[in-house]
């Protein structure tokens, strides 16, 4: 149902290679980009993300309650998905582990302060 989501940032090239280390762990890259806005995913496969300065001109801000869900293949991914995050400038929300008797997680932010997590279900 979601096609992609998209998060703001004040600082597209901090930002870009944030997303860039995430996507590279998650086997996609780059799919377009323009001034003021890059999108990651592959074409014709699951929702992808973007990153852009907000259309407004004003500051990117974070929406409280607001978070992107990045599917992993196992808990190792999840695993590393957390540390990539933390190498490249995110902060930790909640380190890699078991939320539940199905649900496998980790929760970081983004250098904007965007949350994220990288999640296993089942």
């Amino acid at each position: 149902m979601i096609g992609y989501v998209t998060v703001g940032t004040n600082d597209m090239e901090r930002g870009a290679k944030f997303y860039d280390a995430i996507a590279a762990e998650l086997g996609v890259a780059r799919m377009m980009e323009w001034d003021g806005a890059i999108a990651w995913g592959a074409p014709g496969g699951g929702a992808g993300i973007g990153l852009t300065k907000p259309f407004d001109g004003n500051a990117a801000t974070v929406g409280n309650g607001v978070m992107v869900a990045l599917e992993a293949k196992d808990k190792d991914q999840v695993d590393r998905l957390h540390a990539i995050a933390l190498a490249n400038g995110g902060t930790c929300e909640g380190p890699p582990g078991p939320r539940g008797d199905t649900f496998y997680a980790a929760y970081f932010r983004d250098p904007d302060g965007n949350k994220l997590n990288a999640f296993l279900m089942g």
